[in-house]
This record gives structure tokens, C-alpha cells and sequence, in this order.
């Protein structure tokens, strides 16, 4: 048996990295090298952070059903370019808001908000097609029992480009500007594009797949409807609007609203977590192992997470979503973690960003075996339909925790004790003024995934495939 199966999760791993890459450098770039050129206070960040996941939002509801349309070679090659562009665009903000402002410190800041603000939508549409497309091309090339796997190694690549980010945006912003930072990380996904059209078909049709590898890959399918590679039946798509009758498709909604913003806000505020609270810049030595550090437990702890779903089902003989759902309750209690992450920084940096890590590879592994239920319920042929739908789901939790947090820090932030007095301060937890608001999203953050778990569960208690009436 052929293994190419693995090739393209590779790609689809390369994808997700430099997705998040791309999707990293602002926010390991605005407080250090951006912000003190256009005077950006925490709410301007969560304005442009909290918009663009409405961008995400709103572009993930028509990208997953553009990419059920357009078939996932061309859907994928179009939605990187889009979001390659996109990324590059970021570098020009800068000199063209300079160029506009005329001197003025009041319009510069608020054009520059406005400038970055049109490259994230850009780079928002063409992102929002990644999930749908990976998931997409992850139930053409995989059999259930694998899915959770294959998409906890290419979902890796979220860590993975976070894990990287930190090591080469601050250093390519230092040596030749943020800007260069922005258009050499942009570039990368052009690159991808090529390999991308020279590897990929659909397995029936790729010369790369033998006969032995495409039954198993269809395994879950009746063995003489894949025997003949030129007549692999296509199964039937169901209608967009009609997608919202499933319960099944409402706890895909759920678990992605409710988590999908606590992951997004640790993506966007880490850096500026550690430079706020304990002084370590994104390009400091420190800051830098720091982040590290916190995507590196990411990286590591959550593929295992994929594995767990296949163990649960090849060992202990459950049916696919019960394993599944079973794994998600416990990676659901890895967020409680960060309910001690700013007690525990009191001591050192260091809790906080162990314990940000264990709670990212909880969603990580959490995120994995998500997607997967998509595959378990629904045909092949409306899985980036279900997924843009969930993914749009997702984008308004994290337009709500990141526009969110940003307006609460910077008015928690003038409450300090010492500024307006232990009687007027705002305190939470023993903490006062932005580190108070700090605990308070990290309690939210804690308790996000159980809540979501149980209301899925509660929506399709058991198995049940949705098969699409004739």
C-alpha cells in the first residue's frame, strides 16, 4: 500500500503553518514596533484584532460552500493567494499612513487603524478557506477512524507557525523593519501554491494513490463502489439553508463559538501579555523563549490529543464520535489550568506561560477531534459547507473576547489602586487594574470548553450520519 495519504496532510501542515504565521505578525509586532509609531492603545489593537475575526466570521460562511463549488485543488490555491496578498499589503500601511496624516498625530492613528483594518479583511477572506479546504481534503484522503489524527498533526501546524512566529517576525522586525516582516512571511505561502498544484488530486484520480491505499482510504465505504477507480461515486451535497435543520450541525456551531475565542485571544494578546505584566518586549531574549516555550508544550501535548480518539476506538471498540466526544471531555478540563496561570505569575513568568501552554494544547486536541465530528455526520460532499458554517461560528466568539478584552484592559487599566485609590480601583481575585482584568478573561477562558461540551452533547447525545434525502 501507498502512503500518500500522508504527503498531503503534510501540505495541509504547511498550510496551517504559514496561515498562522501570516496571522501572527501583527500581534508580535503592534506593541513593540507599530504601536509606538501610530500611538495605539489597547483598545485601537482590539478594534483591528476583533474585527478581522468578524472579516473571518462573515468569510467563512460563503468560503466553506466556495469551496464544496469549487472543488479543493482550485479552492485551496485561490484562498492562500488571497491571503498571501493580503499579508503583504500589511507592509505599506505604515508608509501610507504616514503619507496621508500630514504631520498629525490624531489622524495618523486613526488611518492607520483604518489601513490595517482593509489588509486584515483581506487577509480574513482568504483565511477563512484553510479550514474548510483541510477538512475537506482531510475526509477525502482518510477513513474515519483516522481523521482525528491526520487532523491533530495538519491542526498542528496552528502551534507550529505560533511556535515559529516568535522566533523570526521580532528578529526580521528589529534587523530590517516591520514591514519586511510582514511581505517576507506573506511570500511563503506563493510557494506553497506551486507545490500545491504539482502534488494534489483526488485520490481515485491521483497516479500517486494506488489501489491498495484508495480501499483504505474509503474503507468506510461498500468495497465494490472503490474498486473502479474511473467510477468512485460522488456522494450528494445538501442544500446550504437546509444545513440548518441538523441538530448536528448546531453542535458544530456551538463547540466553535464557544472555544474558538479563547484560543484566538492567548494567538493575539500572549505577547502583549508578557511585555504589560513583566516587562519581556516580543524582541527580547526572554519574550521570545517565553512565547516558545508556550507553543512548544502546544506543539507537542496536542497531537497526542488526535491519537486518543483511534486508541478509544480500535482498543475499546466505541463508534467514532462516542470515542470522540469522550476524548473532547477531557481535553475540555485542560483550560481549567489557566485559572492559576496570574496567581502563579506572582512568582515567575514562567507559570503563566507553562500553563497558557497546557490550556492551548487542550484546545488544540480539542479543535482536532471538533473538526472531525464534521466527517463523522455529514457526507464528504457538504463538509467545507459545515465547517464555514461552525468556523463563522467561531470568528464571532473571537471578535467578541478580543474587542472585548481590548476595551476592558485599557479601562481596567486606568482603575488601578494606584491611580484613582483602593476604594475606586477595580480589583478582582486579589489583582487590581489591567492584571485584575487579566484574571477575569482567564477565568472566562477556563470554563468556555466544558460548557460547550456539555451543550453539544446534549444536542446529539449519540451517533447519528446525516444521510441526504434523494
Amino acid at each position: 500500500m501507498s502512503n500518500f495519504r500522508w504527503v498531503i496532510c503534510g501540505l495541509l501542515f504547511l498550510a496551517t503553518t504559514i496561515n498562522y504565521m501570516d496571522r501572527q505578525v501583527l500581534s508580535l509586532t503592534w506593541k513593540d514596533f507599530i504601536a509606538p509609531d501610530f500611538h495605539w492603545t489597547d483598545d485601537h489593537y482590539g478594534t483591528i484584532t476583533g474585527l478581522f475575526s468578524i472579516f473571518y466570521a462573515v468569510a467563512n460562511l460563503f468560503a466553506g460552500k466556495f469551496i464544496d463549488w469549487m472543488g479543493t485543488k482550485k479552492g485551496y490555491l485561490i484562498a492562500i493567494f488571497v491571503w498571501s496578498v493580503g499579508a503583504c499589503l500589511h507592509a505599506f500601511c505604515g508608509w501610507a499612513a504616514l503619507g496621508i496624516a500630514g504631520g498629525s498625530i490624531v489622524a495618523l492613528t486613526t488611518i492607520s487603524v483604518w489601513l490595517f483594518l482593509a489588509c486584515r479583511m483581506i487577509l480574513a477572506v482568504g483565511e477563512a478557506g484553510n479550514f474548510p479546504a483541510a477538512i475537506k481534503v482531510t475526509a477525502e484522503y482518510f477513513p474515519k477512524k483516522d481523521r482525528a489524527f491526520s487532523t491533530s498533526i495538519f491542526n498542528s501546524g496552528a502551534s507550529v507557525g505560533a511556535l515559529a512566529a516568535p522566533a523570526t517576525i521580532p528578529l526580521l522586525a528589529r534587523a530590517w523593519g516591520w514591514e519586511m516582516a510582514f511581505i517576507i512571511i506573506g511570500a511563503l505561502g506563493f510557494l506553497w501554491m506551486g507545490l500545491w498544484a504539482w502534488l494534489y488530486d483526488k485520490p481515485a484520480k491521483n497516479k500517486r494513490v494506488n489501489q491498495a491505499e484508495l480501499n483504505y482510504i474509503e474503507q468506510d465505504r461498500d468495497i465494490a463502489d472503490v474498486q473502479d477507480r474511473d467510477n468512485v461515486k460522488e456522494e450528494k451535497p445538501i442544500p446550504f439553508w437546509e444545513c440548518f435543520k441538523y441538530k448536528q450541525t448546531w453542535s458544530f456551531v456551538v463547540g466553535k463559538f464557544m472555544t474558538d475565542g479563547v484560543w484566538w485571544f492567548f494567538l493575539f494578546w500572549a505577547p502583549a501579555y508578557f511585555s504589560d505584566q513583566y516587562g519581556y518586549t516580543s524582541d527580547s531574549t526572554m519574550g521570545i523563549l517565553l512565547i516558545l516555550t508556550l507553543y512548544l508544550i502546544v506543539t507537542v501535548v496536542s497531537i497526542g490529543g488526535g491519537y486518543l480518539p483511534t486508541y478509544l476506538v480500535e482498543k475499546r471498540g466505541m463508534n467514532p464520535y462516542l470515542g470522540r466526544m469522550r476524548a473532547m471531555l477531557i481535553f475540555a478540563c485542560f483550560p481549567l489550568l489557566g485559572v492559576f496561570a496570574q496567581p502563579l505569575g506572582a512568582y515567575s513568568a514562567w507559570w503563566p506561560a507553562i500553563l497558557i501552554g497546557l490550556l492551548g494544547a487542550g484546545h488544540q486536541a480539542w479543535s482536532a477531534n471538533l473538526f472531525s465530528t464534521i466527517g463523522d455526520m455529514f457526507p464528504k460532499s457538504t463538509i467545507g459547507t459545515i465547517t464555514g458554517i461552525g468556523s463563522m461560528a467561531g470568528g464571532l466568539g473571537s471578535f467578541a473576547i478580543n474587542k472585548g478584552s481590548g476595551s476592558f484592559f485599557t479601562w481596567a487599566d486606568g482603575l488601578s489602586i494606584e491611580k484613582v485609590g483602593a476604594d475606586n480601583a477595580f480589583t478582582f481575585f486579589g489583582f487590581d487594574g489591567k492584571p485584575a482584568a487579566y484574571m477575569v478573561v482567564f477565568c472566562i477562558c477556563a470554563v468556555a470548553y466544558l460548557i460547550g461540551w456539555f451543550i453539544m452533547k446534549s444536542l446529539v447525545p449519540k451517533y447519528k450520519p446525516i444521510i441526504p434525502e434523494d
